[in-house]
């Protein structure tokens, strides 16, 4: 406090704290408990004089519409449509601190599921005057965000710190493989067709399957480079955005249970073929954003929303009937087939199961869906079955395999 000023109140401390520090200040957000917690208490308790534990929307709403022009215009909306969505008219203490310090706990998430999302001014996509950055971050938010209040609010809260670094990795290593291979081989084009391709101990053979990191090492070997190209445009163009807003361990999840399913759904359905190429992992995120922007389609205020979905269907389909072909097509190397088509349908099923869940709702805690638990259960299952399919059914099939490479 400067000198020859007169002392606050202490609920003009606690606004002072609420404007300059408590909301405005990344430094202190999340600040439930600690030194934070007595100024929190402090405020509370000049709206509740009785100590009841609650104090009134009303006046929670007013202390926020009187000093509205200080406060963050995205924080001070979303602030406003979470005080009208308690039907009861009352914020507890704990709803309190949770809003006040940016916190987006259980009853924080269930206030914007069931409360007014009607927002008080002009959307976020008619805002002007913001840098290349800031149009970037509103892009990404309106391609994969339904509700106009998650979408300021992950406007005002992403600092790109971490970076969407799991995606933009993945591909760094899939290109770097694929140069290597390519130089090694001396063939960029159709490079399953190479007779010394398959001994490379990345790949999933069907010969050598109790090597479980074939189950997933697969993904760092293409066909040919217009396998490799459709793969990497794919995973950029929509797996980093969806990782700047659901974040490296969603993605990676979806992204990786794809590529398990993909090769195990292959050593089930198509047991004599290898496998190669990410787009079990590829087609889990892409079809999980597909489905996403369809379930929420009056939500999703996206451009050309209808273009893009063909786009990335038509790209989907060239690439899975390139598969297709190339499983079909007369093998360089009898008797072992070419790579099998199966992994992509196996990334579709984890997509519209797992990765719809993962996408539904911004931030809300995945252990806290019913739905989510169902699906891992179900995902747990096809992958025990699998396993024991793996171990027994081949011995008793006496199915006749390719030799090892």
């Amino acid at each position: 406090m400067k000198a020859g000023c007169c002392p606050r109140t202490r609920r003009e401390e606690g606004e002072v704290l609420l404007l300059e520090g408590g909301y405005g200040v990344r430094d202190l957000v999340g600040a439930s408990h600690g030194p934070l917690a007595k100024h929190w208490k402090v405020l509370f308790d000049q709206f509740d004089p009785g100590n009841t534990g609650y104090i009134s929307t009303g006046k929670f709403r007013s202390l926020l519409e009187s000093h509205s022009s200080k406060l963050d215009p995205h924080k001070r909306e979303v602030l406003l449509a979470l005080a009208d969505s308690h039907a009861d008219g009352q914020v507890c203490y704990q709803d309190f601190v949770n809003l006040m310090s940016n916190k987006r706990s259980n009853s924080f998430r269930q206030a914007i599921l069931q409360g007014n999302r009607r927002l008080c001014s002009k959307a976020l996509l008619e805002e002007k005057g913001l840098n290349l950055s800031q149009r970037l971050i509103r892009h990404v938010a309106y391609e994969t965000l339904p509700r106009e209040i998650d979408r300021k609010w992950y406007y005002d809260s992403y600092t790109c710190c971490p970076p969407p670094w799991f995606m933009i990795t993945v591909t760094l290593l899939e290109v770097a493989f694929f140069l290597y291979n390519g130089v090694s081989l001396d063939q960029f084009v159709l490079q399953v067709t190479h007779p010394r391709y398959l001994k490379n101990s990345l790949v999933y053979h069907p010969q050598l399957r109790a090597q479980a990191w074939r189950y997933l090492t697969y993904i760092f070997m293409h066909a040919g480079i217009e396998h490799l190209g459709l793969n990497v445009v794919l995973q950029l163009l929509v797996g980093v955005p969806l990782e700047m807003v659901h974040g490296a361990t969603r993605i990676g999840l979806v992204y990786v249970a794809g590529v398990v399913a993909g090769s195990l759904a292959v050593s089930v359905a198509d047991m004599t073929a290898p496998v190669v190429g990410s787009s079990g992992g590829v087609y889990a995120l892409v079809s999980a954003h597909l489905a996403n922007i369809v379930m929420n389609w009056s939500g999703m205020k996206c451009q050309f929303k209808l273009l893009r979905m063909a786009v990335a269907l038509i790209c989907m389909s060239m690439e899975f009937g390139r598969a297709v072909w190339l499983r079909f097509h007369p093998s360089a190397y009898p008797p072992c087939p070419h790579p099998s088509f199966v992994a992509h349908l196996g990334g579709v099923a984890v997509g519209i199961t797992l990765g719809v869940v993962v996408l539904r709702n911004y931030e809300q805690r995945l252990q806290d869906q019913s739905l989510w638990w169902i699906f891992v259960a179900m995902y747990t299952i096809f992958v025990l079955f699998a396993v024991f399919w793996n171990i027994f059914a081949y011995t008793l099939l006496d199915l006749k395999l390719p030799p090892p490479p």
